[in-house]
């Protein structure tokens, strides 16, 4: 019996509560990949770098991410994913109060670092434990109402921030971030016990009598295509996302000279929006057929939203609206983007599959904030929105790609 049938029939109440537990420790992650950006103004002249080191210190932050979430994988198929869970929620919470605590900038590139290792054991543990104890036919529910916390996280980030060092200090925003990470954490682990799932059963023998039982490979699975074509498309999915999160509203008010509070502003309106999306995007996704279609749709649009903000002069009232259609378009093909690495990981290498496919997230995130930070390092605001536009663009092609993924199982050695 797999575990997604000996799941069926588990009842809504229960569903409901493993989702909303998983989801509310995935916020956490989101919230800590926002603390930094929108205090870019204050960390600039705190420190008195540039925005290319500023983006710099999101590169590290991801490219930390991108290692650990890979390697988390193994950990989690082998030892469980509670133990690496809190792992990564104490990092965090640890990372934002040395953010707070730093003096000079190679302290504030240390924790974040170390953030990021917190951030990288996310997607192999949330997706194992809510394939593993959410029914089958809740699934869709399941990766929307991840998303929207993951959403919610990141749209709390900056309105709790952003007030908090306008009205105080950019350290004591981070004291108190890292109190909310704390918080969390403790609730999770007040629920642990009903976050444990049933061990999978042993490997099936070989149908022929007699003959030897197969030892799975532990990288067998790098072998599947499926792997690496969601590799890719979630590569390009961060590049777009990375430069809308953190340097899109800077870029969008030097073009269009809105406020710096409205520029603020912005961030949040695209990503309330974009849960709002996602709550769409979870009925969309009941029928597994039409999920490349919906990222392809959903990704066209968003890239006509960022070429309007790149090249037509627009009034003050227009730029949130814009970044709201955006992230609503972007939120619906959300669990569509999740669903179709679940189509592509064989049951007994889940987290391994997840932990390297999103790391692809990492590796976009990571790399995208250098070419975003040259831009307007060098006054190009226009050429950050246009590299949005295109990335997007990209992804239309890379989801229909991905319709060739199917579910196989990991290659096993003699």
């Amino acid at each position: 019996m797999t575990s997604a049938t000996a799941s069926a029939s588990r009842p809504l109440r229960q569903d409901a509560f493993v989702i909303g537990m998983i989801g509310l420790a995935h916020s956490v992650s989101h919230f800590g990949q926002l603390l930094l950006p929108p205090l870019f103004p204050w960390l600039k002249t705190a420190f008195g770098v540039g925005y290319a080191e500023l983006g710099a210190l999101m590169t590290v932050f991801f490219v930390m991410s991108c290692a650990v979430q890979a390697l988390s994988g193994f950990v989690v198929d082998r030892h469980g994913a509670l133990p690496v869970l809190f792992s990564g929620l104490l990092l965090i919470g640890v990372a934002v109060l040395g953010l707070a605590a730093s003096q000079q900038y190679w302290q504030l590139t240390l924790c974040a670092a170390l953030a990021g290792a917190g951030n990288g054991v996310f997607h192999p543990v949330d997706f194992t434990l809510m394939n593993r104890l959410v029914s089958e036919n809740r699934l869709g529910h399941a990766y929307s109402v991840h998303g929207i916390t993951g959403t919610i996280g990141w749209a709390v980030a900056p309105a709790l921030v952003v007030p908090l060092a306008m009205v105080g200090s950019w350290r004591t925003a981070l004291v108190c971030a890292a109190v909310v990470v704390f918080a969390i954490t403790a609730a999770v682990w007040a629920a642990r016990a009903r976050l444990t799932p049933t061990p999978l059963s042993a490997p099936a023998r070989s149908a022929r009598a007699g003959a030897p039982v197969r030892a799975e490979h532990p990288l067998a699975f790098l072998r599947l295509p499926a792997v690496w074509v969601c590799f890719v498309f979630f590569l390009f999915y961060s590049g777009s996302m990375s430069g809308v999160q953190s340097f899109a509203p800077e870029a969008a008010r030097q073009l269009h000279g809105i406020a710096a509070g409205v520029a603020a502003a912005c961030i949040t309106v695209y990503m309330v929006c974009a849960g709002c999306g996602m709550v769409l995007g979870g009925f969309l996704v009941q029928d597994p057929a039409r999920c490349e279609r919906i990222i392809a749709a959903g990704m066209g649009l968003a890239a006509l939203a960022a070429l309007a903000l790149a090249l037509a002069p627009l009034p003050t009232a227009a730029v949130p609206v814009l970044f709201g259609v955006m992230g609503f378009l972007v939120g619906t093909a959300g669990p569509s983007r999740d669903l179709i690495v679940k189509q592509a990981a064989p049951e007994n290498a889940t987290g391994r599959v997840y932990g390297v496919v999103y790391s692809g997230l990492d590796t976009g995130m990571a790399l995208a904030p250098l070419l975003y930070g040259f831009l307007l390092d060098h006054h190009r605001p226009a050429a950050v929105w246009l590299s949005i536009a295109c990335v997007q663009g990209l992804l239309i092609f890379t989801a229909l790609q991905v319709r060739g993924a199917r579910r196989t199982s990991v290659p096993a050695m003699a």
